[in-house]
């Protein structure tokens, strides 16, 4: 029977728990924080997109429910963890660099011009409020991606796969 999952040829015919381990032997020290984003596409696109640039893992902080099907079936694929409170997820993040894309503050700075560190979570928020103040607080960073049109941000989804490539340009493809 032909395997007609949405994976790269190394990975067809692997159970979702042999892609799981095989993936984890090569995980990146880049880890992403979802925090409250309303809709539930939105969340289940960064997930997609965090299983293409092999992330260590995926909080999600606030509300747990979100659509797997913007996910494509790669939340099997990677370790996502559920964080009821801001607190929980603080816990888990000793010794990184917390990196918040966020363009509704005076604390950002482009993102071009970041130098990112190797263990780093970014950070992203809802598109209608953006990151909560007590999060963006606790963040050592606050980027923004450059706009050139009329629009003053990117959709979420598209904002944290460009985020994720700018780490993924520093950190791997250096």
């Amino acid at each position: 029977m032909e395997d007609t999952r949405n994976l790269i040829d190394e990975f067809k015919g692997l159970s979702n728990e042999q892609v799981f381990d095989e993936l984890s032997r090569k995980r990146t020290g880049l880890e992403i924080a979802i925090e409250n984003v309303e809709h539930d596409f939105n969340i289940g696109s960064i997930v997609r997109t965090a299983n293409s640039f092999n992330v260590s893992k995926v909080h999600i902080i606030g509300k747990k429910k979100y659509n797997r099907r913007g996910a494509m079936c790669t939340d099997k694929y990677l370790e996502i963890i559920h964080h009821a409170t801001l607190e929980d997820f603080l816990k888990t993040q000793k010794d990184r660099e917390l990196v918040a894309i966020e363009n509704n503050t005076p604390r950002a700075h482009a993102l071009h011009e970041k130098a990112f560190k190797k263990d780093t979570t970014l950070i992203f928020g809802s598109e209608n409020n953006g990151i909560t103040p007590e999060l963006l607080e606790k963040a050592h960073d606050v980027r923004y991606i450059e706009s050139f049109g009329s629009t003053r941000s990117v959709n979420v989804g598209a904002a944290a796969a460009i985020a994720m490539y700018e780490w993924t340009r520093q950190i791997i493809l250096k």
